[in-house]
């Protein structure tokens, strides 16, 4: 559904709550609209509008609806069910969907959902479970289909027709040992072009990638793009067995969820923000960030209440202040966002950081030349003063470098000592740029002015 139809459904719902006719949305809710389109309908709803519209779905659609809403909407929704709704749901949802939401519930109700499931069903969402959710372990579904190196390929093609069907995003039969140690694998294009007579040993390929079951997210999700991945096995990387497998479509997933927390993270928002959250829980997730803003901003102040009398004695420094600040701050984040996305695709590390940082030195210096230049011959021509005129350009260059310094390496020492470059590090570099700016152009005009 394109957001022009989102919208376009959205106001017909609006509508016709507010009328009070309810026949033409559990139409849409019910049938009309893929599952897909009410999640997104759903999430375009404030609150209140949202919750009658979850009661208008029918109990066995809920569990389809909610296999597409993002997890902190999906886990509302399923925290106001009794157990029996939510045994219900969790039999639409894959085992690795499944778990990412259970972990988000009481172990009461985990464990009442667990005890429904089957034997084979159970014994994966609990293998899932002991995995944290942003490690492969936690990513990878459990539903693979294996096969013992020793049968024939005529063997294997029986063995699939048994199949109704085939887990989804299946390019390749899993070849594992007894004690279900991962040994090849047999990609689905080579099994049908094989001699029928020949073993699975003869044609699976021995050179094949695989995850272990630690590996962090983001780092699953960098080794599919550089590899070109629709599916790779994961392992326990102490016993090597096969646990499950990876697909493209989970992985999508952790690269949407990196892409939104890194925006968020910047404006100092929460990775589960929800658009229509409500008032008073969106107040206090973001009076934190503006708790600390006004700390930083009561610290820039402070330093240029340390230079009264100067300004009290050249008017024109107070004009031109914010000009230093910005200057710094702009050239500092344009470092910081991409030390950061270094970071993120690991690409910077101990041996080359002198390097970037060098690199970034040499940047901020001839952009600092070049626009002090431009700056001071713009405030000769403003204010008719050749020495305001230097000291801005001196104070622009300053604060440049140091902004190229403190976009280089804050984000590297903030994740050293395990702290969010994203989440913390346009505030701190803010507050350097403001301070060292206003530091340096009243410091100099205090020098050579007064």
């Amino acid at each position: 559904m394109s957001e022009q139809n989102t919208l376009n459904h959205l106001q017909t719902v609006t509508e016709s709550l507010e009328s009070g006719t309810t026949m033409q949305i559990r139409y849409l809710l019910n049938g009309a609209l893929p599952a897909q389109d009410v999640a997104r309908l759903l999430e375009s709803s404030p609150p209140k509008e949202r919750k009658l519209l979850w009661e208008l779905i029918e109990a066995k659609n809920e569990g389809e609806v909610l296999q597409y809403l993002s997890e902190d909407i999906g886990v509302q929704f399923m925290k106001n069910m009794d157990t029996e709704r939510l045994i219900a749901v969790s039999e639409h949802f894959e085992s690795d969907d499944l778990a990412d939401l259970l972990q988000h519930l009481p172990e009461k109700i985990v464990k009442e959902v667990l005890a429904s499931m089957s034997t084979q069903d159970r014994a994966r969402v609990e293998a899932l479970l002991s995995y944290s959710e942003d490690s492969a372990g936690g990513l990878m579904n459990t539903d693979t289909i294996t096969i013992r190196p020793n049968i024939t390929i005529d063997l294997v093609f029986r063995y699939l027709r048994r199949h109704s069907t085939l887990p989804d995003m299946t390019d390749s039969l899993l070849v594992v040992s007894r004690s279900d140690r991962l040994l090849g694998t047999l990609p689905l294009t080579k099994l049908l072009v094989s001699d029928i007579s020949a073993t699975v040993r003869d044609i699976m390929e021995t050179e094949f990638t695989v995850i272990d079951a630690d590996t962090p997210a983001n780092e699953v999700a960098q080794l599919f793009e550089k590899m070109d991945l629709v599916s790779a096995p994961v392992i326990d990387s102490k016993t090597k067995k096969l646990l499950g497998r990876i697909t493209i479509d989970d992985v999508v997933d952790v690269i949407r969820d990196e892409a939104e927390h890194s925006m968020l993270s910047m404006a100092g928002l929460d990775d589960d923000e929800d658009t229509f959250s409500p008032i008073m829980k969106t107040t206090k997730r973001r009076a934190v960030w503006l708790g600390i803003n006004l700390i930083t901003a009561f610290t820039a102040s402070y330093v240029i209440g340390l230079f009264q009398d100067t300004l009290d004695q050249v008017v024109a420094l107070a004009i031109l202040m914010p000009i230093v600040a910005s200057m710094g701050g702009i050239a500092g984040s344009q470092v910081l966002t991409l030390v950061i996305r270094g970071i993120a695709l690991n690409q910077i590390g101990s041996t080359n950081t002198r390097w970037l940082l060098n690199r970034e030195l040499i940047v901020g210096l001839i952009n600092g030349l070049l626009w002090a230049t431009v700056i001071a011959i713009l405030t000769a021509l403003w204010f008719d003063n050749i020495k305001i005129a230097y000291i801005i350009a001196g104070a622009i260059i300053i604060n440049l470098l140091f902004a190229a310094a403190t976009g280089t390496l804050l984000p590297i020492l903030l994740k050293k000592i395990g702290i969010d470059p994203a989440l913390a590090g346009s505030v701190i570099l803010t507050t350097v740029t403001d301070v060292v700016g206003f530091l340096s152009f009243l410091g100099l005009a205090t020098i050579f002015l007064i």
